[in-house]
C-alpha cells in the first residue's frame, strides 16, 4: 500500500508540471501579455525554487514533522493558485505565481526525504516510484494537447487546481510514520556541506542542470528553426521521457551492480555526447533521434543516483535540507543560469553555440565527479 501512496504523489506532482511547463505560456499569451512579461512571469517559478525548498526543509528538519510540511505546503498551494480566477493583471499573476509556487516547489524535496528514509536499506528501489512521476508527466502532455485544442486555453487553470487539490489528497494517503523518526540534535549544517565531496557533489548537480538550460529553454525552437515539424518535435519531448521511465526501471539493477559514483561518471559523459551530436548534427535526423535518447542519461541515470549520493550524505536530521539544497542549487540555480546564458548565446553568436558550452559544461562536471566524487557508498543495498 504505501508503495502506490508514495508513487500517487509523484504521478499528481509531475502531472501538474507536464500542464504548467508546456503550456503556461500559451495561457499567459491568451491573456495579452507580449513574449518578455511572460518570461518575466514564468521565471517566478524558477526563481522561487532556488529560495523556498531551503526554508521549507529548515522548517522540516527543526520539528521533525516532514509530512506535514508536505500536507500544508501542498494544501496552500492550492489556496495560492485558485487566485488566479480573482484577476489577471500582471501584477497580480506575479503574486499568485509566487506564492503557489513558493508552497509547490517546497513539497517534493520533503516527500523526496521521507521516500528514501522510508525506503530505508532498499533506496536502490527509489526509482521504481519516482517513475510514477515521469509517467504522469508524459499522460499529462499528451492528452492535454488535444483537449486544449478542442476546448480552448482557458480551460488550463481548472486543471492545474484539479491536478494540485490531488497532490494534497495523495499527500494525506502518507503517514509520518512513513518519513521515520527525526533526530533533532546532529552535527551543525555547515560542517557537513565543509566536506569535499558534499561540495563536489552539489557543484556536479549545478553544473548537470546548467547544461540542460538550452534543452528545457530552447529544443523546440531550435530544432523548429532546423526544419523539423512541431508534431515530430513533440514526439521526441515524449521518447526522452520514455527513455527516463526506462533508466528508473533499469536502477534497481544498475545501482547494487556498479555502484553509485560509476553510474554519475556515466551519466555525465553521456550527457556530454548528447549535446555535441545536438549541436554538431542537426539535419540528421537519425542521430538526433538517437541524442533523445540519452536523455535517459541525462536526467534519469544522473537524478536517481543524485538523490541516492544526496540521502547518503545528508543524513538524521539534515535529510530535508539536502534534499532542498539539491532541488534550489541544481533545477533553481543551475536550471535559470542556463536558461539565461543560453538566450544571450542564440541572439550574440547562433544556436549551435549554446549546446556547445553546454558540452563544456559537461566536461568539467566529468571532471569533478571523476577527481572529488569519491567515498560515497556504492548502492542502497546492504551487504
Amino acid at each position: 500500500m504505501i508503495y502506490w501512496r508514495l508513487s500517487g504523489f509523484y504521478l499528481f506532482y509531475f502531472a501538474a508540471l507536464g500542464a504548467l511547463v508546456p503550456y503556461w505560456g500559451l495561457y499567459l499569451k491568451s491573456l495579452g501579455f507580449d513574449v518578455t512579461q511572460i518570461g518575466q512571469l514564468i521565471a517566478i517559478l524558477l526563481a522561487t525554487k532556488i529560495v523556498a525548498p531551503n526554508v521549507w526543509g529548515w522548517i522540516a528538519d527543526h520539528t521533525g514533522q516532514r509530512m506535514a510540511i508536505v500536507r500544508m505546503a501542498s494544501l496552500l498551494a492550492v489556496i495560492a493558485f485558485a487566485g488566479v480566477y480573482l484577476g489577471s493583471s500582471y501584477w497580480w499573476l506575479a503574486g499568485v505565481m509566487t506564492a503557489f509556487s513558493f508552497f509547490w516547489n517546497a513539497a517534493l524535496p520533503q516527500f523526496e526525504a521521507t521516500t528514501m528514509t522510508h525506503l530505508g536499506n532498499e533506496t536502490h528501489r527509489y526509482s521504481g516510484i519516482r517513475l510514477w512521476g515521469s509517467v504522469g508527466f508524459i499522460i499529462t502532455v499528451a492528452l492535454l494537447g488535444p483537449l486544449l485544442d478542442a476546448w480552448g486555453i482557458g480551460l488550463l487553470p481548472a486543471i492545474v487546481l484539479a491536478l494540485f487539490v490531488l497532490i494534497w489528497i495523495s499527500s494525506i494517503a502518507v503517514p509520518e510514520s512513513a518519513a521515520g523518526h527525526l533526530p533533532l540534535e546532529q552535527q551543525p549544517l555547515r560542517q557537513v556541506l565543509q566536506r569535499p565531496l558534499v561540495l563536489s557533489l552539489l557543484t556536479v548537480c549545478f553544473l548537470m542542470q546548467a547544461s540542460h538550460g538550452p534543452y528545457y529553454a530552447f529544443y523546440t525552437l531550435y530544432l523548429g528553426d532546423a526544419g523539423y515539424s512541431t508534431a515530430f518535435v513533440g514526439q521526441l519531448w515524449a521518447l526522452g521521457v520514455v527513455a527516463e521511465i526506462g533508466a528508473f526501471l533499469l536502477m534497481p539493477m544498475l545501482l547494487p551492480r556498479f555502484g553509485a559514483r560509476r553510474l554519475l561518471l556515466v551519466a555525465v559523459c553521456l550527457t556530454l555526447l548528447r549535446w555535441l551530436l545536438i549541436a554538431g548534427f542537426v539535419d540528421y535526423p537519425l542521430v538526433i533521434v538517437f541524442a533523445q535518447t540519452l536523455h535517459a542519461a541525462s536526467f534519469g541515470l544522473y537524478h536517481a543516483v543524485a538523490i541516492f549520493m544526496i540521502h547518503m550524505l545528508f543524513t538524521g536530521a539534515h535529510q530535508g535540507r539536502g534534499q532542498a539544497l539539491y532541488s534550489s542549487i541544481s533545477f533553481g540555480a543551475g536550471g535559470a543560469a542556463g536558461s539565461l546564458v543560453s538566450g544571450y548565446l542564440w541572439t550574440g553568436i547562433g544556436p549551435q553555440a549554446m549546446y556547445l558550452l553546454a558540452a563544456a559544461i559537461s566536461l568539467v562536471a566529468t571532471a569533478v565527479v571523476y577527481f572529488g566524487i569519491r567515498g560515497v557508498p556504492d548502492s542502497g543495498v546492504p551487504g
